[in-house]
């Protein structure tokens, strides 16, 4: 209900998409506790794909379901308003399903904005669902916690 995936995923499918990284020059930045493994990504994605937009990018977050509300979304996100302008960025936008309030409420918290919202554009178990455009303009600024 919050990917937009419809059917289950499989690591070969993520493949590709997984790869874009190592060659677009946008991050992917993933968390590991050491004892449990990943709980969670945070990735700096191209928006729209034309040179206009090249300061803009598309951010997505994911947190494992067993590993959510302990603050590392909350942390992914904080260090990639950090560093998103070493990469170039001056504009982060979020995409969000309007029913998805935990991940609206940490947007919001990071200084994220409604500046939009396209009406029953997804459907989801048969459901027409929002998207809510979520964006904030970044300064530049040094300093933070570190991630590899």
């Amino acid at each position: 209900m919050a990917t937009a995936d419809t059917e289950p995923v499989k690591v070969a499918d993520r493949e590709s998409w997984f790869a874009e990284f190592a060659t677009s020059g946008r991050p992917l930045w993933v968390m590991d506790d050491r004892l449990t493994g990943v709980c969670g990504w945070l990735s700096l994605r191209a928006f729209y794909g034309r040179p206009a937009y090249r300061a803009t990018v598309e951010v997505a977050v994911y947190i494992s379901p067993e590993r959510q509300r302990r603050g590392i979304g909350r942390r992914l996100l904080s260090h990639a308003i950090t560093e998103a302008p070493a990469h170039g960025c001056k504009t982060l936008l979020a995409f969000v399903f309007g029913h998805n309030a935990s991940s609206l409420a940490l947007f919001s918290r990071a200084g994220f904005a409604v500046w939009g919202t396209l009406p029953g554009i997804a459907e989801l178990d048969r459901v027409e669902r929002d998207l809510v455009i979520m964006g904030r303009r970044l300064e530049a600024r040094a300093g933070g916690e570190r991630f590899s």
